[in-house]
């Protein structure tokens, strides 16, 4: 499956909407862990663990499942 055509620090707007309240905080710790290779991070409001699209992208296609960093939704 091919990835979509941004960058990895870029989430799909439907996954992560320019106005979602914690936007910046998300985007931040994503590229943390994305920088240190880390397979996910705690979501600043929640905690939950949250995979990279890094992570997602090694894996080769997508789950289904809505991840917020899936690279492979498509615009």
């Amino acid at each position: 499956m091919p990835l979509a055509d941004r960058p990895l620090t870029e989430p799909h707007p439907s996954r992560l909407p320019p106005q979602h309240p914690h936007r910046e905080r998300v985007l931040a710790a994503h590229a943390a862990a994305l920088a240190a290779g880390q397979a996910g991070y705690p979501d600043p409001e929640t905690g939950l663990f949250v995979l990279t699209a890094g992570f997602l992208a090694r894996r080769g296609t997508c789950c289904g499942r809505g991840c917020r960093h899936c690279p492979y939704v498509a615009d």
